[in-house]
């Protein structure tokens, strides 16, 4: 059974049973999973109030009004095409559905692709940039990559002292001022990592607001810097190479107006989505990947974060999410 969900992101060799990747989403995604769980093993036909319920537990989990009637018609389409009559027999139904949908966001990082490859991190105050760079970092490490911070963030003094602690638990070297101007930080950090021959470097920025325009333009400044410190070349397009936007799963619907507002500002490339613990509902992916459904190239969810250590943000893959949202056996 749900046998199309196979599993591709093996779990450490020394990992205990119930400790897996999918075990810790499904603990995460539980508020929604349980609803789901309780919807579809309760019994009963399929008919329009089992679509009704499932609607409201759609729109509750955050995946909002278009994305789940887009989900609700394919949902239709496949029981009446598979001659689906019982209730329980949704759930692979709509497994089927919302991997359909997520599966084209599933496109992992290739931060080897250029050296130094430079990641630009952006975001509201309070999504988690900061402490997502320290987990980049530790992925990044872990696949024999060397890696340099840039503490860009220079509004916040908090946010330089938690990017050197990162860099101190990391082993990674954080190129900091006192004061003085975000870019000027970047510019520095990127020259630096070619004079050591660094293969990544993570930028940080300060937090946002997405209706401040001054700041804003001060971002896009930012970037157009990094751009100046590594130019295009025959063989490489310039720097940033990922400019990667970190999404709190727990602002909802705001996620897409984030993410129209940077995307328009920077050109992302690909979204970090954090705090996939306690309260999140984890639909958001779901609306993300239904407003681009309509682009030529869908910006992809590179990582997802479901708590504070250093091994908790992961590669996004549709598959894991898919099962650990629907409460499916690991494969």
């Amino acid at each position: 059974m749900f046998s199309f969900l196979k599993k591709n992101s093996p779990e450490p060799s020394d990992a205990k049973p119930g400790s897996g990747w999918v075990a810790r989403l499904k603990s995460s995604l539980t508020r929604t999973g349980s609803q789901l769980t309780d919807l579809f093993t309760r019994g009963g036909k399929i008919d329009d109030d089992l679509y009704e319920e499932l609607e409201t537990i759609l729109i509750t989990a955050d995946v909002g009004m278009d994305a789940t009637s887009a989900l609700l018609a394919d949902l239709r389409h496949r029981v009446k095409e598979q001659r689906l009559t019982e209730a329980v027999q949704l759930k692979e139904a709509l497994a089927q559905c919302l991997l359909k949908l997520l599966k084209p966001l599933a496109q992992p990082l290739q931060a080897d692709a250029h050296k130094p490859f430079v990641i630009m991190l952006c975001g509201v105050n309070g999504a988690g940039k900061t402490t997502s760079i320290g987990k980049l970092a530790k992925h990044l490490q872990s696949q024999g990559l060397s890696v340099l911070l840039a503490a860009g963030d220079t509004f916040r003094a908090a946010a330089r002292e938690q990017l050197m602690t990162w860099g101190e638990r990391n082993n990674v070297t954080v190129i900091a001022q006192q004061s003085g101007d975000a870019a000027a930080v970047i510019y520095d950090a990127v020259q630096a990592a070619q004079a050591r021959n660094i293969d990544v470097v993570l930028a940080d920025t300060a937090g946002r607001l997405t209706t401040q325009a001054h700041l804003m333009e001060e971002i896009k400044k930012v970037k157009r810097v990094i751009a100046k410190a590594m130019p295009p070349t025959s063989t490489s397009p310039g720097a940033p190479h990922e400019v990667l936007l970190v999404l709190d799963a727990n602002t909802g619907q705001n996620a897409l107006s984030q993410v129209k507002a940077f995307d328009e500002a920077l050109g992302v490339t690909g979204l970090i989505l954090t705090k996939l613990d306690g309260t999140a509902k984890g639909g958001v992916i779901a609306a993300i990947a239904h407003s681009h459904h309509h682009r030529a190239h869908p910006i992809p969810v590179r990582f997802i974060g479901v708590g504070e250590g250093l091994d908790d943000l992961r590669p996004f893959v549709a598959e894991d999410f898919v099962a650990a949202l629907l409460g499916l056996d690991e494969q």
